[in-house]
């Protein structure tokens, strides 16, 4: 089952969402708003799997209100506008329904994002899905070397595979990662404690890697190893 509210600032659209949804068995719509504010207020006392979030709303449009979301949270867009379409992937949505929209096309959004959930549960398997270049990316924990935080991005090093580049923040990242086999040792540094090789003066080597322990994380590290 899949959680989901749903912001639109037309009162029709959102009947139209409510009767959809309740022939979906997959998710369970907790509530619907008119306006961001209060949209905002719900989530943060009740947070859900998926948005189904419009576009084109009087206060702040649906794209800047997307963009203050936590990164777990699947957002589709439902609009009338389709030169928002491209911008939307750009940054992260998970899928574009342009109005008006079937039943059949607004259920083969939520399957996708019902089944999105069930891979990005798999990190208690020891892995997870990122969404990258408009599909899923599977990440084995026992592979990584390190990560490296790049403003709203982070930079996935492994043994033996090129780099991988994801959208997700490196605060929002350690909450996905298994804290036993993690630590954040500097404010742009992550590392996989399996992989570290040697600790000396203030820097972790993996192999050939030098990375430096900031003071701030010190601490942290040194109980860990």
């Amino acid at each position: 089952m899949i959680t989901a509210i749903a912001l639109d600032d037309e009162l029709p659209s959102l009947e139209i969402i409510e009767a959809f949804c309740a022939n979906i068995e997959e998710i369970d719509l907790k509530k619907t708003f008119l306006k961001t504010s209060e949209a905002r207020y719900f989530l943060e006392n009740n947070p859900v799997d998926l948005l189904f979030l419009d576009i084109n709303m009087p206060a702040a449009s649906g794209i800047d209100f997307y963009k203050t979301l936590p990164q777990e949270t699947l957002v589709i867009f439902t609009t009338a506008y389709k030169e928002y379409a491209v911008e939307s992937y750009e940054i992260g949505a998970f899928d574009y329904l342009l109005k008006p929209f079937s039943f059949q096309r607004f259920k083969m959004a939520v399957d996708r994002a019902a089944e999105q959930k069930k891979l990005l549960s798999a990190h208690d398997e020891g892995f997870i899905y990122f969404r990258v270049d408009y599909g899923l990316v599977k990440v084995v924990f026992s592979e990584i070397l390190y990560i490296e935080g790049q403003d709203n991005y982070v930079k996935f090093y492994f043994e033996n595979q090129k780099s991988l580049l994801v959208r997700i923040t490196i605060k929002e990242l350690l909450e996905k990662l298994p804290e036993q086999h993690f630590c954040r040792i500097h404010r742009s540094s992550i590392v996989s404690l399996a992989k570290i090789t040697s600790f000396r003066h203030k820097t972790v080597y993996i192999k050939d890697i030098a990375l430096p322990v900031g003071n701030t994380y010190e601490e942290d590290f040194l109980k860990k190893i």
